[in-house]
C-alpha cells in the first residue's frame, strides 16, 4: 500500500474497510471532513468506536479506550479517519498529537482487542 503523505494511505475510504474485513478486521469509519478541532475529533473517534460514556474526552483518555476496547468484541478494529486533512489544516498540533496516540495506542493493545488506524486520502 503506498501512501501520499506519512500515514495517509492510497486507498480509498470504501477500499480500506473492505482490507480491513478481508482480513477479518472490524472497520470503524470516521468522516472528518467537519471535524476541524481536537474536540471535535476526539467526540468524533469515541462515536465511530462506541466509546462508553463514562470516557474521558482527552488525550490520555483517547489512549486508555484505544488501548483497551473491552466494550468491542474481541478481534482487530481498524478506525479509518477519512478527510483528516481537515483537522491537520485548521489546526495541526492537534492534528499530530492524536495521530501520535493512534500510533502508540495500535502497538500497546490490551483485552484481546487490537487496534489499528488508517487515514484516507477522500
Amino acid at each position: 500500500m503506498g501512501v501520499l503523505e506519512p500515514g495517509v494511505s492510497e486507498l480509498s475510504t470504501r477500499e480500506a474497510a473492505e482490507a480491513a474485513q478481508r482480513r477479518g478486521a472490524v472497520p470503524h469509519v470516521l468522516d472528518g471532513r467537519d471535524l476541524a478541532n481536537k474536540r471535535s475529533t476526539l467526540d468524533g473517534i469515541a462515536a465511530v468506536l462506541s466509546f462508553p460514556e463514562w470516557a474521558g474526552r482527552n488525550l490520555d483518555a483517547l489512549y486508555d479506550c484505544l488501548t483497551d476496547l473491552s466494550w468491542l468484541p474481541e478481534g482487530e478494529h481498524v478506525l479509518i479517519w477519512s478527510g483528516s486533512r481537515e483537522l491537520a489544516r485548521h489546526d495541526p498540533k492537534a492534528y499530530k498529537k492524536i495521530n501520535s496516540v493512534l500510533r502508540d495506542a495500535a502497538a500497546n493493545t490490551i483485552c484481546g482487542r487490537s487496534f489499528d488506524s488508517v487515514r484516507t486520502n477522500d
